[in-house]
């Protein structure tokens, strides 16, 4: 996946290694006949994600520059696996190599810290259901809006291939009414009022709670989501039971996996994850010279 927003980071990230002189270190060993293959290697266990940002960087950095590869994005990968190869200009492919791996690396670790979340989640409704519990309808997982700026299309991409899916895209997408907009606007009823009263039915909303009373308001107000917001286990099981389908419902706040899968059969329609973004290992990738070419 490229975007615009992609482009203008490959753009920044060559700028700040090349800066005034170029990579000097090439320059310096490598002539305009000197080319090469270098292989892409998995050096982890996880899920590929950045292909197509990793064949833009190298074609930024010279059109000569071929990425052949037989993989494609959100497909699992085993550590010694070689991912792609690189062919050109020798000195072409050792400036672009950092960059590239960075990009690569870092959307690779959301996809597989995404994909690990989900793995979890399957794994502990098979559990439930090996003892004469079958859950119907897990959770879907979803990320936040804490992303790097200028990522969050590429962030949000890595958690689709991942397994998970995107909350809104930025503020333009839906109402999500916190607990500053709530009262700084008098209250949860008015809240929603004056959002419908300003947008109709153009944009869902949601309604950050606290509290189980919180909850009823948000349902009385005619709330599309109600975000179950720092409440303890036993506390969103309630809610859910009070909602009893008339919205759906959202988990957030001290998520982590073992909560993840403790409320597998909650009946929680989704539970969001910050860290999926914010908080990532990059998975480890190395570029390698497999061989010179004539």
């Amino acid at each position: 996946m490229q975007t615009p927003d992609s482009r203008r980071l490959i753009q920044m990230a060559l700028a700040e290694d090349l800066y005034r002189a170029g990579d000097v270190s090439s320059q310096a060993l490598f002539g305009p006949g000197d080319r090469s293959v270098f292989c892409l290697l998995a050096k982890d266990s996880g899920v590929l994600c950045g292909l197509d940002v990793f064949r833009a960087v190298f074609a930024k950095v010279d059109r000569r520059l071929v990425v052949s590869s037989d993989y494609h994005d959100g497909e699992r990968l085993e550590p010694g696996q070689v991912v792609a190869r690189v062919s050109g200009p020798t000195a072409a492919i050792l400036t672009g190599e950092r960059t590239a791996l960075n990009f690569l690396s870092h959307l690779s670790g959301i996809a597989t810290k995404t994909a690990g979340f989900v793995a979890a989640l399957n794994a502990a409704a098979t559990r439930l259901a090996a003892k004469g519990q079958p859950v119907n309808a897990l959770p879907v997982i979803l990320d936040t809006r804490k992303t790097l700026p200028g990522w969050r299309f590429l962030q949000k991409y890595a958690v689709r291939c991942g397994g998970g899916q995107n909350h809104r895209l930025g503020l333009f997408d839906m109402i999500m009414l916190k607990d500053n907009h709530i009262d700084a606007a008098g209250g949860i009823a008015l809240a929603v009022a004056k959002a419908r009263k300003r947008w109709g039915r153009r944009f869902r909303i949601e309604v950050e709670t606290r509290n189980l009373t919180e909850v009823e308001q948000a349902l009385t107000a005619g709330a599309d989501r109600i975000m179950l917001d720092n409440m303890d286990d036993a506390m969103m099981r309630a809610a859910v039971q009070l909602v009893a389908g008339r919205a759906e419902t959202e988990a957030s706040g001290n998520m982590t996996v073992e909560r993840l899968c403790a409320l597998a059969d909650s009946g929680i329609s989704y539970i969001s994850f910050g860290e999926l973004t914010h908080s990532v290992t990059v998975f480890d990738f190395s570029l390698k010279q497999e061989r010179n070419l004539a």
